[in-house]
């Protein structure tokens, strides 16, 4: 907040309007495939992870899905070995909780595979605060210290790959934490709770973080990238109150799009060969697109990161040797 007046001078209208104009666009299709390589989702069993995992096998690609549901994750793995004959393993965590997020890390990392692309798609809308049982805003957790804790976790195995791409599906709804992050309160203690910029500061802290861990793959092979995947009809927001959910499925599903497209902007920012070496970009499905001053800010970056390393309890590792220099705002 304190950096208010500099964010407003770096608003820039041309940008906004392009965002809104971006917002009609169709993704574009990717025509490669992807055959034998292994594909890593979050969220898998419904909404936009449910159609990607589909539109990813349908391509050739192996799954490895990270769910929260058995049953839904055995009738996934069911469905899409039986349909499209390529292989569809899960793996079970709550992205809530930290420990069951280091954990399903720690089961990627030893994977003696090659991870070829890493979807991070699963999320949560609320309408009200809610704390983990580790202390933390569930929203803030889910949608943001999750892919943290995995990507940072993952980092030395996917640069020893030498190629891999990272996707986090993010939002426009950065663009809620208007003024930047609350780094004195991010946990919500000391103001109102709001759905909208709960949810806006943590896209925003994730793209954030993209900042240092573009840096920390630069020239590896390993690519970061996040997008926006439209305004489409998904399961967000079923743990808020009855309110909510009538206006959502009377109002808002009645408007939205389906997920397929965001499915379509998924796989051709993971397999196309147009994105080689694109890293660090945010895109409206899959036109890149420039995101709101607080989420360029290296200064910044550089703060929620080592908020988010005091928050999970991870160690420094040598990443910090191959990420810029701190001065370098």
């Amino acid at each position: 907040m304190k950096k208010k007046s500099q964010y407003i001078k770096e608003y820039n209208v041309p940008d906004i309007l392009r965002m809104i104009r971006n917002n009609s666009l169709k993704p574009k299709v990717c025509a490669e495939k992807l055959n034998g390589k292994l594909v890593v989702i979050s969220g898998a069993t419904s909404g936009i992870g449910y159609a990607t995992a589909r539109k990813y096998a349908s391509q050739g690609a192996n799954l490895l899905c990270i769910n929260r549901n058995p049953r839904k994750s055995k009738d996934l793995k069911r469905e899409i070995e039986g349909e499209f004959g390529v292989k569809c393993d899960f793996l079970l965590a709550d992205l809530s909780s930290m420990k069951e997020v280091v954990q399903v890390a720690e089961k990627l990392r030893s994977l003696r595979t090659p991870i070829d692309v890493l979807i991070h798609n699963a999320g949560v809308y609320l309408t009200k605060r809610d704390i983990t049982p580790d202390g933390i805003e569930k929203v803030f957790m889910v949608q943001y210290l999750a892919s943290f804790v995995i990507n940072y976790l993952l980092v030395d195995k996917l640069k020893s790959q030498g190629k891999a791409r990272v996707i986090m599906v993010n939002s426009e709804g950065h663009r809620f934490a208007a003024w930047g992050l609350r780094f004195d309160d991010l946990n919500w203690e000391k103001r109102r709770y709001s759905g909208l910029k709960s949810y806006g500061s943590a896209k925003l802290a994730q793209l954030l973080s993209m900042i240092v861990f573009k840096e920390c793959f630069k020239n590896s092979g390993v690519s970061i990238n996040a997008m926006h995947p439209g305004a489409v009809k998904t399961e967000t927001g079923q743990d808020n109150g009855p309110m909510y959910r009538w206006y959502k499925r009377n109002i808002l599903d009645r408007i939205l799009k389906p997920t397929d497209i965001s499915a379509e902007a998924l796989y051709y920012l993971g397999a196309s060969d147009d994105l080689e070496g694109v890293s660090g970009k945010f895109f409206n499905l899959t036109k890149e697109e420039v995101p709101a001053p607080p989420a360029l800010d290296m200064e910044a970056a550089f703060e929620i990161w080592d908020k988010s390393l005091e928050i999970t309890g991870l160690p420094e590792m040598d990443i910090h040797e191959q990420a810029p220099e701190r001065n370098a705002v």
